[in-house]
């Protein structure tokens, strides 16, 4: 499986072409989701927000939760006086989002003399474009070309496409991970460096990128007999995995030397866990336990063993692992980031975004009907999420 794939051959003429075309098809949809349940929203009065408001305009609603937030980094940086409750608790504040995509709104904004929240949209949308067009490159060169188009159309119309549309970093941040992932497809190593730095200052979860580059790394130094590893790949891989891991491990010890106190990223993000598990430390490995317990008992616990021992038969599952060590180390890896770190209640449906080179798996894409009711799913549950994961919730 670490071995180099066959060369799958130049790209059929036009066909990224119709990856775009069909990018732009399910950004047209999601957007005209959006546009309806905004519609909705206004004619009802319905308040939105993790402040509860009436929606004003249409940018403003798709530039709202999470967005709002990186606006606000865009036009004022992050705070220095951290808020606290009654009880001593850091409350939700903007340290738990990273530089780089509210730095690109901010230098968008002045540069086209836009409003931050058309600047984010524009920037996630036209990233999303790229995200899709690199997840077709990497499933096709690991796969068939039937195998990346359906992994590229249920990206861009899947349940949580919509949020590409938004004033979010996930599109950026899955542009820069596919990217560095068909780059270790390449044996391109080096060229991963910047990317990984730039995507560990974008969203959570480059450790798992660094993680399954580690794993590529010791796959091929124990197969360095029947699959060279020359020094110059050793060098550029070794490079890959510790620069990623740093850039992924920084922004705890930035926010702590530019706040002044101890850890104050964690105890940031767990503040969105108190109104779903109550107050505690963060122990790794344990948030979906916990999470599960609470509202099912040991019931709960079993059924996080079930969705583990599922995870892992799927990512060990031969189809899946014909995508390569890369796709399947870095789901691993992703994997087991997801289960350690993050209490598993909406948001993570849009955590598990990723994982997307996974949809490459052929099982998906066998049969002209289940391609076709996989699609029809995937519309139906988009529409389903605009509203429940948007409009009166969040993602």
């Amino acid at each position: 499986m670490a071995e180099r794939k066959a060369d799958p051959g130049p790209l059929e003429p036009g066909i990224l072409r119709r990856v775009l075309g069909m990018w732009a098809l399910g950004r047209i949809f999601s957007l005209a989701l959006l546009g309806c349940w905004y519609v909705v929203s206004r004619g009802a009065r319905w308040n939105f927000g993790p402040y509860p408001m009436p929606v004003t305009s249409y940018m403003d609603f798709l530039a709202g939760w999470d967005a709002d937030r990186y606006g606000a980094i865009a036009e004022y940086g992050y705070p220095q006086a951290i808020p606290v409750d009654a009880s001593g608790d850091v409350m939700p504040n903007n340290w738990a989002f990273l530089p780089v995509f509210p730095m690109l709104e901010r230098a968008l904004a002045a540069a086209a003399g836009m409003p931050w929240q058309i600047a984010g949209v524009v920037i996630s949308i036209a990233a999303s474009a790229g995200a899709t067009v690199m997840l077709f490159l990497l499933v096709r060169r690991v796969a068939s070309g039937r195998q990346a188009w359906w992994a590229a159309v249920l990206f861009t119309f899947g349940p949580l496409s919509f949020v590409f549309s938004l004033a979010y970093a996930e599109s950026l941040f899955l542009l820069l991970l596919f990217s560095a992932l068909l780059l270790a497809v390449l044996r391109r190593y080096a060229w991963i460096t910047p990317i990984g730095v730039v995507a560990g200052f974008t969203r959570p979860g480059v450790v798992a990128l660094a993680l399954g580059l580690a794993v590529v790394f010791a796959v091929r130094w124990m197969r360095r007999r029947h699959d060279p590893f020359r020094i110059r790949e050793m060098a550029g891989l070794g490079a890959a995995v510790v620069t990623t891991a740093i850039a992924g491990f920084a922004w705890p010890f930035i926010a702590d030397a530019v706040t002044g106190l101890g850890n104050v990223y964690v105890r940031t993000e767990t503040a969105w866990w108190i109104p779903f598990v109550g107050d505690g430390a963060f122990v790794p490995l344990t948030p979906w336990f916990r999470f599960a317990i609470t509202y099912a008992g040991p019931i709960g616990a079993i059924l996080v063993v079930l969705v583990i021992a599922a995870f892992a038969w799927w990512v060990s599952s031969r189809p899946v692992r014909r995508l390569g060590i890369e796709v399947v180390a870095f789901a691993a890896a992703y994997g087991i980031y997801l289960f350690a770190v993050f209490l598993p209640q909406q948001s993570i449906l849009r955590l598990v975004m990723p994982l997307s080179p996974l949809l490459g798996d052929e099982r998906l894409s066998a049969t002209p009907r289940r391609r076709r009711w996989l699609l029809a799913t995937c519309l139906a549950l988009q529409a389903v999420a605009v509203f429940l994961l948007w409009t009166i919730g969040y993602p």
